[in-house]
């Protein structure tokens, strides 16, 4: 008897958790610029406006955080020059060379509008902002699900799984800031946050019945994939079940908005568990996918390092985010001051 034993190379992963923060942090930016757009058209005494200044923090943060999460992953300073000294428009990574600086110019513009009260501006700027977090919204979610190597980046339904998660982690940062933004004292506008988390669990929860649905019947590779890892791989089993679990967690609290609404431990668990849910699909997207060899059998074991281009880094984007909070929040402070000075 022969013994043929069958080696696989091992390769290190194209995406590094870097591309996780990007793609969290530019998702919610799409979100906070259409809610924020919603805003500025909606009547004044309407809850989507008065959480108006919630999703203007919101976009300020992610905005200037997302594109520094980018260019770490990008690694050279020469790569991010190439796509504009080697332009070729039938690349989506490309394309979004050009689609992330006008959204970013955009959304800073839309803040600038709003501390200086200039409500024409923020009218004139919001149609803008609205096409181009769009763009955004289709030039990530493409980027990933043209990949045919990969057959679970493959298929439409990522894109949509992409934005909706990504707006969800924007309602559920918005509940988080409502503690430290005025606007958020208001119970309406919580509550309002509260049914829009809840029409974005459902519609997740529609997506994938979709999915499974149309891929149980016309065995598409990206189901048929998904399922042989389900049932070879615990790996796989024990991370859908916690999905699954953390999902009916959230959704149950959606639902029952008198869990949650009138305490704030649970406000807070309720939108730091919408961001974990978002931050985990990509996180399963990107470095779990990754661990599926494009050709062959087996997984990739993958063992995230401690540097800058693992934990240290995903610690680094998230310290980042906080210090833009807490110097955005401070000058809504000094707003805020100034303007009761000129009232007395």
């Amino acid at each position: 008897m022969h013994i043929i034993e069958l080696l696989t190379p091992h390769y290190d992963a194209a995406w590094l958790p870097w591309a996780v923060q990007y793609f969290f942090l530019v998702g919610m930016a799409t979100g906070a610029a259409l809610l924020s757009a919603w805003s500025v058209w909606s009547p004044s005494d309407s809850p989507v406006a008065r959480a108006l200044p919630i999703f203007i923090v919101l976009l300020a943060v992610t905005a200037v955080t997302a594109p520094v999460s980018l260019l770490a992953d990008l690694h050279q300073p020469a790569r991010f020059w190439h796509f504009y000294a080697y332009f070729t428009p039938w690349s989506w990574m490309s394309m979004g060379a050009v689609l992330l600086p006008v959204f970013v110019g955009l959304a800073l513009a839309m803040c600038l509008a709003w501390w200086k009260g200039s409500r024409t501006w923020q009218r004139m700027l919001a149609i803008p902002l609205a096409l181009s977090a769009l763009s955004i919204v289709v030039y990530t979610g493409a980027e990933v699900s043209v990949v045919r190597a990969r057959l679970l980046w493959n298929n439409p339904w990522v894109p949509v799984n992409l934005a909706l998660t990504a707006w969800l982690a924007a309602a559920g940062a918005s509940l988080l800031l409502s503690f430290w933004v005025p606007a958020g004292r208001d119970v309406a506008v919580r509550a309002w946050l509260g049914k829009l988390g809840l029409f974005l669990s459902l519609a997740l929860l529609a997506v994938a019945a979709v999915w499974m649905a149309s891929g149980y019947v016309m065995q598409t590779p990206s189901f048929v994939q998904a399922l042989e890892l389900y049932q070879n791989y615990p790996i796989w089993r024990i991370s859908l079940r916690l999905s699954v679990a953390l999902g009916v967690f959230v959704l149950a609290l959606w639902l029952r908005p008198g869990w949650w609404l009138d305490s704030p431990l649970m406000t807070v668990v309720l939108g730091m568990a919408a961001c974990a849910a978002a931050w985990g699909f990509r996180w399963a997207l990107f470095m779990g996918v990754q661990g599926v060899p494009k050709y062959g059998a087996g997984l990739y074991v993958y063992s995230m390092p401690l540097g800058g281009d693992g934990l240290m880094g995903i610690i680094g984007v998230f310290g980042l985010c906080v210090a833009v909070l807490t110097a955005v929040l401070w000058g809504l402070e000094i707003k805020e001051r100034t303007s009761i000075e000129r009232v007395m």
